[in-house]
């Protein structure tokens, strides 16, 4: 057992977690007074003197050629990846589930792809448009001041376009589309898709006191000048300005501490570097750990007054978990052979992307599934060719070596476009994490257990990706390189694979069908608050995490006003 050291004075608020949410709740309670203590799992990260920015490809382990432990190391900002040390968790039979922690101040903010689409109003009451799923306890109109707020702090480029429940944002001018996009454009002109400027979370013009992006184009690896969104260096840092915050890095909390009357009076972590438990006290609790994270916390924090975790007198922490629906089709165009250099430098993402655009009533009637997806494609020359980029394309040259090999490659760089599908994922019983008590990680703590299915909507909606995509690649002038069918059910991604995981701690009206109410403040614990992805209802095509923030920016508000009129 190990030895445990306790503080004295409780903290005003304790946030566990460090990126999205707990960046945003961080960065208002600071300014609004409140005295914070932040824990966080991993290490400190400081990107202007930590990231691996401006360090050429050809610089990893085999040249990037992949042939290493894990590529993610060394090309993202990020510190643990698909499998952390030491900290294992479970599949049940059939489950094939991917967990993605980032173990370092920011966490995923780090490295994330800082694509930022608002909910639309149709997002948040899909149950009473289909009948499937679960309607939010909210509107779009009570979150829409929230997104405002948070777009116009982080910087977020884009264009009006006025498109159906596509919610258009406080938008910095977009930057001009890249050669392929363009020729991607043409394509879905002739099939009647829209394709847009997309909308990241990087800064086009200079927005307090950060530059804009000048086009190096590695932003996974996090801005060392901060010209795209990362907690650190957006949020954090200001908050640490104020003089309220507290930062604990290498703090992997344990439970979610509680007094007699069953509200929470702190938390329970593990000292990494001493591994020593350490207790610390606060009136308010937010939890914004991660969904999984989260929920993991809630159901190890147990207690007489709760046996089944803390927050969980609906039986529903842990459950509902969704994810990302994922196909990919890559297509050969031959139009973009032999082009001359040219610079297609540009941000670290796409330029234009494809909304979902079916959502008219009479055309979603026709279709084999509910819900929809959006598209995000990449292409031409953006980086440089690494080993192993042309693998597979002696199919269309028929091999070779020496001086004809290096012919074909510069002949073929280039010539290609991948297209990705992002859907919507409708929440089933059937998947959901849980405590595996029989397993714990290095620190002790019982780790969770995964359980997962793709519904059939889900399914169909990846067939209908793989169609649309090999149209696009078809009136683009080009042929299909890869693709799936349904002996690999359309390619549709293993569950977690799209790094989007949310649910687990719902929001809801009803404290026996939800774990939160609409504010993401516990039924069972007043002085409770989540602020990450786990009150999610359902998820959207959209990308979570600018509905993260917008969430966490209005539950830090509530908490504020809360603690003015002593109800917490």
């Amino acid at each position: 057992m190990p030895q445990t050291i306790s503080t004295a004075n409780p903290y005003d608020v304790i946030i566990v977690g460090s990126g999205a949410g707990g960046g945003t709740v961080a960065y208002n309670l600071t300014k609004a007074g409140a005295k914070c203590l932040m824990l966080e799992a991993g290490g400190w990260y400081d990107a202007a003197r930590d990231s691996k920015w401006l360090e050429w490809e050809y610089n990893a382990p085999y040249h990037g050629g992949g042939n290493y432990t894990d590529p993610q190391d060394y090309f993202l900002a990020a510190v643990g990846g698909w499998q952390v040390a030491g900290e294992p968790y479970l599949s049940a039979p059939g489950t094939d589930w991917m967990w993605f922690r980032s173990r370092m101040l920011g966490g995923r903010t780090n490295s994330w792809g800082r694509i930022s689409l608002r909910n639309g109003p149709y997002d948040f009451k899909p149950h009473s448009r289909d009948g499937k799923g679960f309607d939010w306890p909210i509107t779009y109109e009570e979150l829409a001041p929230y997104y405002d707020k948070t777009e116009e702090l982080i910087g977020v480029f884009g264009s009006a376009e006025g498109i159906e429940n596509l919610p258009d944002g406080k938008f910095l001018p977009p930057p001009a589309p890249r050669c392929y996009e363009l020729l991607v454009q043409q394509a879905c002109r002739k099939l009647n898709i829209p394709c847009i400027p997309s909308r990241l979370a990087i800064l086009t013009k200079p927005l307090n006191g950060r530059p804009e992006c000048h086009y190096v184009g590695q932003c996974g690896r996090c801005c060392r000048l901060g010209s795209n969104y990362s907690s650190p260096v957006v949020m954090i840092t200001p908050a640490q300005m104020t003089g309220n915050l507290e930062i604990r890095t290498n703090a992997m909390v344990r439970e979610v501490l509680t007094g007699p009357d069953g509200r929470a009076t702190g938390v329970s972590y593990i000292d990494k570097t001493t591994r020593k438990e350490v207790q610390v006290k606060g009136k308010v609790i937010v939890l914004a750990a991660s969904s999984c994270e989260t929920a993991r916390l809630l159901l190890n924090s147990r207690s007489s007054s709760s046996p089944n975790g803390l927050a969980n007198s609906s039986g529903l922490v842990g459950r509902y978990l969704m994810d990302t629906v994922m196909s990919d089709v890559s297509g050969f165009v031959p139009k973009m052979m032999d082009l001359p250099a040219h610079n297609e430098d540009g941000v670290g993402g796409m330029h234009l992307y494809m909304p979902w655009w079916n959502l008219q009533e009479q055309k979603r009637n026709e279709l084999p599934f509910s819900r929809g997806y959006h598209i995000e494609f990449g292409g031409g020359r953006r980086g440089m060719p690494m080993p192993g980029i042309l693998s597979g394309t002696e199919q269309l040259v028929g091999g070779g070596y020496g001086e004809k090999l290096k012919q074909d490659c510069r002949k073929l760089y280039g010539a290609f476009v991948s297209l990705h599908g992002r859907g919507e994922m409708i929440p089933n019983k059937d998947s959901y994490c849980e405590i595996d008590n029989n397993v714990v990680d290095q620190w002790g703590i019982p780790v969770l257990k995964f359980h997962f299915k793709w519904g059939q909507d889900e399914i169909l909606m990846a067939r209908h990706m793989q169609e649309t995509f090999q149209e696009i690649v078809k009136a683009a002038g080009g042929k299909v390189f890869e693709s799936a069918g349904p002996e690999r059910q359309w390619g549709i991604s293993a569950g977690g694979q799209g790094i989007h995981e949310v649910g687990g701690a719902r929001m809801g009206d009803d404290a026996k069908t939800s774990v939160l109410n609409s504010r993401c403040q516990a039924w069972d614990c007043k002085n409770l608050f989540v602020a990450d992805g786990a009150p999610f209802v359902g998820l959207a095509d959209k990308n979570p995490t600018l509905t993260i923030m917008a969430l966490a920016w209005r539950t830090s508000d509530y908490i504020a006003d809360q603690v003015k009129k002593g109800n917490v």
